[in-house]
């Protein structure tokens, strides 16, 4: 039987994802960047990015993800079969982006989940130590990786080095082009480093959480207890910490935020659970969702490339992040549309259809 939670969960991740993403779309080297003098929505918005949004929906997807991986074992009962789809996986990612976006998550998530399937039918406990384990290692490199020339000057929009970043994504499509091919090419540097040993760990927690049927029933009291308490301490920490104070300020705040990202998505995990409780009928729309996530992560790259770089090529000197959030709306309500029709005719999506077919 379909696990439906983990279809509505997916469908909020990768719709979630886009309030993480679509700043990059902009100048990707600079995520969001202020103007000279923002106003108060953009210091409430970044507030709630921290709390709520910032690494959370892409920790819920790899939680996801490994849970996924088990799901396919018990299924087909073949390694080799997930390393074709992780392969397949990993050629679309590559080909995502070196030619579209150097924000892509596939390759990572390709690789990571070569490195879970080596643990994950393991023993319960020796999973989520693996896990636990891969995850301070991730924030241990990344924690190195920030003494090496953080940038502590305030940048804003009329800021001479935003404005080249700007001139060399937007002078030509070609400069374009090849701003964001070079961009990508550190971005796979960082895998081995870090990103990779940060998503399997992730994934992992996945593998031992499925296992322990907290996408069927949620959390026991006690462990809902310790995650909850986790979940604030370690958000209450990141929004104490001022990355621009201190070199150490700057190289703890991203390993801080990775595990108050975990925390809260574990949670969303049994709030989830608890509201849509299995059922078919229940959040029809986001289980449409989840089901076509490849197709829906890869259709916002499409839709943000031709928003930012040929409709709106200014939005990135003059967007706030509410301009941002509305773009935001527009795009999730589409996609929520597009499933809707979509699944009236097709079982899978077109982009998940492929992957099947190219996997077998």
């Amino acid at each position: 039987m379909r696990n439906i939670n983990m279809d509505v969960l997916r469908g909020i991740a990768v719709l979630g994802l886009m309030f993480m993403n679509i700043y990059t779309f902009a100048v990707f080297e600079y995520d969001y960047t202020p103007s000279a003098t923002p106003p108060f929505s953009d210091s409430l918005i970044h507030t709630i990015n921290t709390v709520f949004i910032d690494g959370r929906f892409r920790s819920l997807f790899c939680l996801l993800f490994g849970a996924s991986l088990v799901i396919q074992w018990q299924l087909w009962q073949s390694v080799e079969k997930q390393h074709k789809r992780l392969k397949v996986l990993a050629c679309i990612g590559l080909a995502h982006g070196f030619l579209f976006w150097a924000g892509d998550i596939l390759f990572i998530y390709a690789c990571a989940g070569w490195l879970t399937l080596k643990f994950s039918q393991q023993d319960d406990e020796k999973i989520l130590r693996m896990g636990m384990l891969f995850l301070l290692l991730g924030a241990f490199i990344s924690f190195l990786l920030s003494f090496i020339e953080p940038e502590f000057s305030p940048v804003t929009r009329s800021s001479e080095s935003f404005l080249m970043a700007y001139d060399g994504a937007y002078s030509s499509y070609f400069a374009g082009f090849v701003s964001n091919f070079l961009i990508f090419i550190i971005m796979l540097i960082a895998v081995p480093l870090t990103t990779m040993w940060m998503a399997a760990g992730l994934m992992l927690v996945g593998v031992y959480l499925y296992k322990q049927g907290v996408f069927v029933k949620g959390l026991t009291h006690s462990q809902l207890k310790l995650i909850t308490a986790a979940a604030i301490s370690f958000t209450a920490l990141r929004l104490m910490i001022e990355p621009d104070q201190s070199v150490f300020m700057y190289a703890i705040a991203e390993p801080i935020n990775w595990l108050a990202a975990l925390a809260m998505a574990i949670c969303y995990c049994h709030i989830i659970v608890k509201i849509v409780k299995n059922s078919p009928s229940n959040w029809l729309l986001l289980q449409q969702a989840g089901r076509m996530s490849l197709t829906l992560y890869l259709l916002q790259t499409v839709i943000f490339i031709l928003f930012f770089k040929v409709a709106y090529p200014s939005a990135a000197l003059n967007f706030d992040r509410i301009d941002y959030w509305l773009v935001i709306a527009v795009v999730l309500v589409f996609q929520l549309f597009f499933c809707k029709v979509y699944s009236q005719y097709f079982t899978h999506g077109p982009c998940e259809l492929i992957w099947r077919k190219l996997s077998r």
